[in-house]
């Protein structure tokens, strides 16, 4: 099976992340990206993605950090949490960690054009840009899919990294468990008038939570979750209109809104696949879970799931093994399953606990704020794990960062 090697449909920032570690392990591989290379723009993307130190562990190992750093990008070195119904709040700081940063605000393209570089850097890796899954069939020898322009691959597995509504997992009829959160995500970046301190803010609201990330000099990047008919009513508003509102919701931290970008919204929901794996095939990313925004963890699992499948492919690889064995898929299915649906299930919890208006519960969440920033130990050891510096990390993921 070793010449038919791995086919990754999907060249998001997962995708291209999995091509780009099977590649550097001598795997010949695939990537089928749906979308056009992207045009170079000089307008912001509303949309940012905070990057775990975990996750820069993986774009280093992987060759691609540089060229990510050398654009617009923010390390932000403190983050503050707030509950707007009954007070209480913690700080986390680097500082306390003896870690330089937290973690990084990037734009998705940045991302992903420094990973397209390295994958054309790649002997192993070809890419497939436009191309469409059309049809995809799995026998006890190979997985083989077929273009909508009638070109057939065949290959010892597919790994699906094409999102949420995963046209692979649909073609493969893996079912998926689905909760409407009924909120939406606005995102924009706002200029303030004052400087943001290389600080992640949020503030908890009964209609969600209202983070204001780190960016370019005076600028942030806002991720507003609200009740979906609220979402609408704002995307509406007049710049100045937008601005007041939001100024207002997050207390005037940072002074009043001087400018903003495009607004944008997403539909939020909770998805989780009942298997990643089936015979030949696997899912990463998007593809097998969605989880709630309010920590900005979604990418950076798929990261992980990206660095993990490619680290059991390539011992399979390295063993001579079949790579596309369903005993096989099953360890990188026990090795993320279990904390992909731990982290999904906490930011479900904490989205409703700091949602419900219940004044008995709104003391518990202050009380527990509190005791959570007075308790040093726990603070940081929540902190470690959100990082990714603490857990069952693979191997990408704990190389070591030197410089």
């Amino acid at each position: 099976m070793e010449p038919a090697g791995v086919l990754v449909v999907g060249g998001g920032v997962v995708g291209a992340t999995a091509a780009c570690a099977l590649g550097m392990a001598g795997i010949p591989v695939t990537l089928i990206e749906a979308q056009p290379p992207a045009a170079e723009t000089t307008v912001r993307d509303p949309r940012m993605f905070a990057i775990t130190r975990a996750s820069e562990r993986i774009f280093r190992a992987l060759g691609a950090w540089d060229a990510m750093i050398a654009h617009a990008h923010c390390a932000f070195t403190d983050m503050e949490v707030w509950d707007s119904a009954a007070g209480g709040s913690l700080h986390f700081d680097s500082a306390g960690l003896t870690e330089p940063c937290l973690g990084y605000i990037f734009e998705p393209r940045v991302l992903t054009a420094a990973l397209a570089e390295r994958l054309r850097a790649l002997p192993a890796v070809r890419v497939l840009q436009p191309a469409r899954c059309a049809d995809l069939h799995i026998d006890a020898a190979a997985a083989r899919v077929t273009l909508q322009d009638g070109t057939q691959l065949q290959a010892a597995l597919v790994v699906a990294a094409d999102g949420a509504d995963s046209p692979v997992r649909s073609l493969l009829g893996m079912p998926v468990d689905r909760d409407d959160y009924h909120q939406t995500s606005l995102v924009a970046l706002v200029q303030t008038a004052l400087p943001h301190r290389h600080t992640a803010w949020q503030r908890f609201l009964p209609g969600g939570p209202l983070a204001f990330l780190p960016f370019g000099d005076g600028w942030s990047a806002i991720v507003w979750t609200l009740p979906t008919g609220e979402a609408n009513r704002i995307l509406a508003l007049a710049a100045a209109d937008f601005h007041a509102e939001l100024a207002t919701a997050f207390e005037h931290r940072l002074g009043a809104i001087l400018d903003s970008g495009p607004r944008a919204g997403w539909p939020l929901r909770r998805q989780h696949a009942e298997h990643y794996v089936t015979g030949r095939a696997a899912l990463i990313g998007d593809a097998a879970h969605v989880i709630h925004p309010l920590a900005g963890q979604g990418v950076n699992l798929g990261l992980l799931d990206a660095a993990a499948l490619a680290e059991v492919v390539a011992e399979a690889h390295e063993r001579g093994r079949d790579p596309g064995t369903l005993h096989t898929l099953r360890r990188y299915e026990r090795w993320r399953r279990g904390d992909n649906l731990l982290m999904m299930s906490a930011m479900t919890g904490i989205n409703h606990l700091f949602s419900n208006p219940s004044p008995v519960l709104g003391r518990l969440r202050s009380g527990g704020l509190t005791l959570v920033n007075r308790a040093t130990p726990l603070r940081n050891f929540l902190m470690r794990h959100a990082m990714g510096l603490e857990g069952d990390l693979p191997a990408l993921a704990r190389a070591a960062i030197s410089g």
